[in-house]
């Protein structure tokens, strides 16, 4: 009896871990922007003035930063302080400029848009 009552436990456990696990991937792909939305966000914020997605302008692609970044540990952080600090970069042609700040509606649509980056 007590064999069977420690499996039941064991049983209702990995049942609600999995059930957890589901939630938390439901709930991280509904909060990322779709390609739509992502657009609509840079488009709103002028972005494709200086980046295009697969094409130099000037500044890099989003593309190109997707690969700069690629498997960088601080790609979050690095792209975070660009669109919300405004800093000095470096342009195609060698001058520089003061990036844009990134305007929305709320701080999870920021985190999802970098991630809509880096994903790229």
């Amino acid at each position: 009896m007590l064999q069977s009552g420690r499996r039941s436990s064991c049983h209702r456990l990995v049942t609600a871990l999995a059930g957890a696990a589901l939630l938390s991937l439901a709930a991280s792909a509904s909060a990322e922007l779709s390609d739509d939305a992502a657009k609509k966000l840079l488009k709103s914020n002028d972005c494709f003035k200086c980046h295009a997605l697969d094409k130099t302008k000037k500044g890099p692609s989003y593309d190109k930063i997707a690969a700069k970044y690629k498997g960088k540990p601080d790609a979050v952080e690095k792209l975070n302080h660009n669109l919300t600090d405004a800093p000095k970069v470096k342009l195609e042609d060698g001058t520089e400029e003061e990036h844009k700040v990134l305007k929305t509606d709320t701080p999870q649509e920021k985190s999802d848009l970098i991630k809509w980056i880096l994903a790229r």
